[in-house]
């Protein structure tokens, strides 16, 4: 069985890493759990400082698992809110968070991206919000996108649905770092270790603030996003599209 997600550290710097390279990091009932036991032992160290979110292989996270979508989407509402629980852990972490985004970050892999505090990626990265082309609801992750870089902006992504590009995402304020490509890991590395140096009291209460002035969401909220993105995924108009994507 492989490790989907694991964590390094170093100089009280935790890297979370996605680990399914073979399916681009793709969102998957296993790698969601993963994640989600990754995040309760890093929650419990106190000695990190930083915390980066990455992924294996050429993708960051190419969102939900489309198999999955097809093969049980009586299973999509389990699998969205233990998302929509991550993305919110994530946020609460006391320590700063970066993602490394040195390739594809779609739909739910765009809105882990988002929802940390720093993210670095290039400007040849595949990001975006796909869901509506696919007959999905991005309703977990719009939430984040809104607080990110505003409802006018988000409501226009999400809408047009498809992606863009690093650059793009980075002019818009998806990405607060754009650096060359194959030096994202790098830059993460560079950025990690000065916000290391922080202190790490003043950090936590200035983070807890800033969650605070930018209305943290609540579980109930990020409940009822699940449950309108896992009705789109089991309706027939998504179930025809993602097999049509599928067989290509």
């Amino acid at each position: 069985m492989p490790d989907l997600a694991h964590t390094t550290i170093a100089d009280s710097i935790a890297t979370l890493t996605m680990n399914r390279p073979e399916a681009r990091n793709a969102l998957s009932a296993g790698l969601i759990d993963a994640l989600a036991q990754a995040l309760e032992r890093i929650e419990a160290d106190a000695s990190l400082r930083v915390v980066i979110l990455a992924g294996a292989g050429k993708a960051f996270c190419a969102g939900m698992d489309v198999k999955a979508v097809i093969e049980d989407p009586s299973g999509m509402r389990g699998m969205l809110l233990g998302l929509a629980r991550i993305m919110r852990r994530i946020r609460l972490l006391s320590v700063p968070t970066i993602a490394a985004v040195q390739g594809a970050a779609i739909g739910g892999g765009c809105g882990l991206m988002v929802v940390t505090d720093f993210a670095v990626t290039h400007a040849q990265a595949r990001i975006g919000y796909p869901e509506v082309s696919l007959g999905l609801c991005p309703a977990v992750v719009a939430p984040w996108l809104i607080r990110k870089i505003g409802a006018g902006r988000a409501r226009a992504l999400l809408l047009a649905g498809g992606t863009i590009s690093g650059r793009e995402a980075h002019e818009l304020g998806l990405a607060t770092h754009l650096a060359d490509h194959g030096r994202v890991a790098e830059a993460a590395a560079d950025l990690a270790r000065h916000l290391a140096e922080g202190g790490p009291k003043a950090m936590a209460t200035t983070k807890r603030w800033l969650n605070e002035l930018d209305g943290t969401l609540s579980d109930e909220l990020l409940d009822r996003g699940a449950e309108l993105s896992a009705r789109a995924a089991a309706g027939g108009e998504a179930q025809s599209r993602l097999r049509a994507r599928l067989d290509r």
